[in-house]
C-alpha cells in the first residue's frame, strides 16, 4: 500500500491468507506483487521462564515492543504482559517516557541502533554484548546475549542490595539512638560509647561485603 504496488489478479486469496508468525518481506517488480519472503526469528527456550522469574523477583510489567509484525505470536509464547508491533524507536522512547511520568521505574533492554532512544530514556538500559555499538554505549549496563538469565540476577542483586541498605540504616539509626540515650543517661562512658560505635560500623561494613544472592539460588 505504501508503495502503491498491486496483487496480482488471481493471488488475493493466497496474500489474505499469509501465515501469521512471521515477519513478512514483499518482493515487487514493476509495481506488481511478486513473492512475499516469510521469516521466521526463532525464540529462545528459555524466554518464557525468564518472563516468569522476572515477575517474581518484582517485575510489574514486562512489555514487549518490536519493528517486526510477528509479535502477536511470541508475546502469547513467552507471556508478557503486553505487546507493541510495528513500532518505530520514537514510539519506544514515548512509551518509556510515558511509563515514567506515570511514576514507574523503567527497565529497557535492547540490542539494536533502533533501541537506543529507549535505552537512554529509561531508568536503567540494559544492552546486549552482541547488538549495536551505539546500544551499548547509550546503555547502564551491558550482558553477555548468551546467558539472558543475567537480567533475573541483575534483579536479585538489586533487591538484595536495597534490603541490605534499608536494614543497615534501620540498625545503625537505632543502635546510635540507644548510645546517645545511654550515654545521657550516665549509663556508658564516652569512651565506651565510641567504642561500640566504631565497633558496630566496622560490623556492618564486614556483613555488607558478603554475597548479596541466596547461596541457593547460584
Amino acid at each position: 500500500e505504501d508503495e502503491k504496488c498491486r496483487i496480482p489478479e488471481g493471488e488475493e486469496e493466497n496474500f489474505r491468507n499469509l501465515p501469521i508468525g512471521y515477519s513478512l518481506l514483499y518482493l515487487a517488480i514493476s509495481g506488481e506483487l511478486a513473492a512475499v519472503l516469510c521469516i521466521e526469528d526463532p525464540l529462545r527456550e528459555e524466554a518464557r521462564e525468564i518472563v516468569a522469574a522476572l515477575k517474581e523477583t518484582g517485575i510489574r510489567k514486562v512489555v514487549m515492543m518490536t519493528g517486526d509484525s510477528a509479535a502477536a505470536a511470541i508475546a502469547k509464547k513467552t507471556g508478557v504482559d503486553a505487546f507493541y508491533a510495528e513500532v518505530l524507536p520514537e514510539d519506544k522512547a514515548s512509551f518509556v517516557e510515558q511509563e515514567k511520568a506515570e511514576g514507574r521505574k523503567v527497565i529497557m533492554v535492547g540490542d539494536g541502533i533502533n533501541d537506543s532512544p529507549a535505552l537512554s530514556a529509561a531508568n536503567a538500559g540494559i544492552a546486549v554484548s552482541g547488538g549495536a555499538q551505539l546500544a551499548r554505549e547509550i546503555a547502564d549496563i551491558t550482558i553477555s546475549g548468551e546467558d539472558l538469565y543475567q537480567l533475573v540476577t541483575l534483579k536479585r542483586i538489586s533487591n538484595g542490595l536495597m534490603k541490605r541498605i534499608h536494614r543497615n540504616y534501620r540498625f545503625v539509626i537505632g543502635f546510635n539512638m540507644g548510645l546517645i540515650a545511654l550515654g545521657l543517661g550516665g549509663v556508658l562512658a564516652p569512651g565506651t560509647s565510641a567504642l561500640l560505635h566504631n565497633l558496630s560500623t566496622l560490623g556492618i561494613s564486614l556483613e555488607s561485603m558478603t554475597n548479596t544472592l541466596d547461596k541457593k539460588r547460584e
